[in-house]
């Protein structure tokens, strides 16, 4: 009987279904066909998940008494952070990832008092950038200090950079050569992976939530790129007065619809085109609208895409994908 599984995605390995999950050519190897694929010729096959399956990994989870590690993309923060904790008890880190996609003008001060002022149960906050060895060294400081047993727990919805991060501390700490499979694209991570980065310290990758929600899960793989941005953002701010619109590529229609003199700042890939249009333009007026009351100094959230800066008081619409969900929040920056 075969009990051995993929060290890329963590799904059991079989030879017999070339259709099925986790199968390869020799149960001799160490990889998947999908994952092999993924590192070698960039080849990314889609694998729907249910997020019953992977809820049911973090209530595993719950029962134990290992410090859990959740990270959170920067750029696209959950609107309720909280969540996690109705299966996860545990101790907990909260790692708040691609801290070199926002603006370096930003302090990491500024960060971290933003997310403590949300007054959610973490042990330590920590702005890190897996991508650019950013405080990594700091991480396994914190680690070791929070750690209860060897094992530590990663959770996190999906592309959120788990998998990038293990990688990381496998590269600087680890004399293992084994490497999860990373991809631009949700769920490459199928099932939970352990990896003994050395005599004290086990990471256990999980699956990520998939958020239904977000834009990521309705691109093709181009568009994918063109939103997940590869370097530091250059906000771009536009100054509107009432009856004004502005558009980012072919995703998103804001329109501003009442209220003084506003500045809108759009914290997005710099691949994606934003740009200011007549409001006579019917441009993207197709796609579902949502009204936002906004306070001073609050960002509207595009689930998938980033955040929006609104500085003064007003009525805007945005139109976007109805599948796609926002939000409004504080500002955080």
């Amino acid at each position: 009987m075969n009990d051995k599984y993929c060290e890329g995605c963590g799904v059991k390995l079989q030879s017999e279904n070339v259709l099925q999950e986790g199968y390869t050519s020799s149960l001799d190897n160490n990889l998947c066909q999908r994952c092999f694929r993924i590192k070698n010729y960039g080849d990314y096959q889609v694998v729907t998940k249910s997020n019953e399956e992977y809820i049911e990994i973090l209530k595993d989870i719950g029962k134990t008494k290992d410090l859990v590690l959740y990270i959170a993309d920067l750029l696209n923060i959950e609107e309720d952070l909280m969540k996690i904790r109705e299966y996860i008890p545990n101790k907990m880190l909260l790692v708040l990832n691609k801290r070199d996609v926002l603006p370096k003008s930003v302090k990491d001060e500024k960060i971290i008092n933003y997310f403590e002022s949300l007054d959610i149960p973490f042990e330590k906050i920590i702005v890190i950038s897996s991508e650019k060895n950013y405080n990594i060294d700091y991480l396994l400081k914190q680690i070791k200090l929070y750690q209860t047993t060897n094992n530590v727990y990663v959770v996190g919805h999906t592309n959120a950079g788990k998998s990038s991060l293990i990688n990381k501390l496998i590269r600087n700490y680890s004399t293992k050569f084994q490497e999860l499979t990373i991809s631009p694209l949700p769920s490459t991570t199928l099932n939970t992976v352990t990896i003994e980065i050395n005599d004290y310290l086990t990471l256990i990758d999980t699956p990520g939530l998939v958020d239904s929600g977000s834009l990521i899960n309705y691109l093709d793989k181009d568009m994918f790129k063109k939103i997940n941005p590869r370097k530091e953002i250059k906000p771009k701010t536009y100054q509107l007065r009432k009856g004004q619109s502005v558009i980012i590529d072919n995703i998103l229609r804001l329109d501003y619809k009442e209220g003084e003199r506003n500045s809108f700042t759009f914290y997005v890939s710099n691949d994606l085109k934003v740009k200011r249009i007549s409001a006579s333009k019917p441009l993207l007026k197709d796609l579902q609208k949502i009204t936002y009351e906004m306070k001073y100094n609050e960002d509207i959230c595009i689930n998938g895409l980033g955040f929006i800066k609104v500085v003064g008081k007003g009525t805007v619409d945005i139109y976007l994908d109805s599948k796609v969900t926002s939000y409004t929040r504080k500002s955080l920056i």
